[in-house]
């Protein structure tokens, strides 16, 4: 169950940037991130192990949990930056329990996926990591703004798939990372849920093996909808016989007869919209259309 949202962010207020994650790779663009946040106002504070290395992940499972912990508890941080994705937040929940009475904002997509998924707190924002928010659009960047300092958010155009209408509650997400925590006890309610995936680097046979499994284990039968972003990096080589990463995702799901809207801007490589985790969401979808994703109770003027 979602809680009521954390109060808003303002300018001054302390954040505190982890990396529950992989290792930190691109020091500029980190150092870049940074800096978005401290000129918009606020204190960042850097984990002293955030840029720690253990193999392809950013410090041990201890570490990184321990990083966590601290930014969760310490009631001084009103918000948490993650540093980057890549691979390893799955790790941090094995045998862990999350604080309870936490309420804070926690902003990363991609590997932090897990994070959102199984903390589901409300606070949890499906946007820009520390190492890719200096790149973001400036409409995305005010957007994310609106959302954490006057909890307003505007819609999302896409292009329909399915036509239909349905409202939810919003559980973005990227899709490798999401098929990892089915059937776990880190897998959200799925009930009358607005499924938003994104994905990169996996080719069109892997989207369908994920997908399938999806299939296999009844998860899309209570769901209410899909926004599709951004699945960058995901087309096959030429010369090698294969469906298109988007023959993939329609076919596999097309035929599950409710609304779907894709062609987001959200994702990598390119706009990463900001997404909030658990807020109420509307999908609206028009034969072969124009497709809105957009949140009834959070925004005053549409794009």
């Amino acid at each position: 169950m979602v809680h009521p949202l954390p109060s808003p962010l303002a300018p001054g207020d302390l954040l505190y940037a982890i990396a529950p994650s992989g290792a930190l790779r691109a020091t500029e663009k980190f150092e870049a991130g940074v800096a978005v946040w401290r000129k918009r106002g606020y204190r960042v504070e850097l984990s002293p192990t955030y840029d720690t290395r253990w193999g392809y992940l950013a410090g041990s499972d201890e570490q990184r949990r321990q990083q966590l912990l601290n930014a969760l508890k310490d009631p001084s941080y009103r918000g948490v930056l993650c540093v980057r994705g890549g691979y390893g937040g799955t790790r941090l929940l094995e045998n862990f329990q999350w604080p309870t009475g936490i309420s804070k904002w926690l902003i990363g997509f991609s590997d932090i996926t897990s994070l959102l998924w199984s903390s589901q707190m409300s606070g949890g924002v499906h946007g820009p990591l520390l190492t890719t928010i200096s790149q973001e659009a400036h409409w995305s960047l005010q957007r994310l703004f609106n959302w954490l300092e006057n909890q307003t958010l505007e819609p999302l155009k896409g292009h329909s798939w399915v036509s239909g209408i349905a409202t939810g509650k919003l559980l973005p997400a990227n899709l490798t990372v999401a098929t990892c925590l089915l059937n776990t006890t880190h897998e959200p309610n799925f009930a009358g849920a607005i499924l938003a995936f994104e994905d990169v680097t996996e080719a069109p046979y892997r989207l369908d093996r994920m997908l399938t499994h999806w299939r296999m284990l009844g998860k899309f039968d209570q769901v209410a909808g899909i926004a599709l972003g951004r699945f960058s990096q995901c087309e096959p080589p030429a010369n090698i016989p294969s469906f298109s990463a988007k023959e993939v995702l329609q076919e596999r799901l097309g035929d599950l007869g409710i609304p779907i809207v894709a062609n987001l801007p959200f994702g990598h490589d390119g706009v990463n919209a900001a997404l909030p985790f658990g807020i109420q969401a509307k999908i609206e979808a028009r034969a072969d259309g124009p497709g809105l994703l957009s949140f009834p109770n959070h925004y005053r003027q549409p794009l």
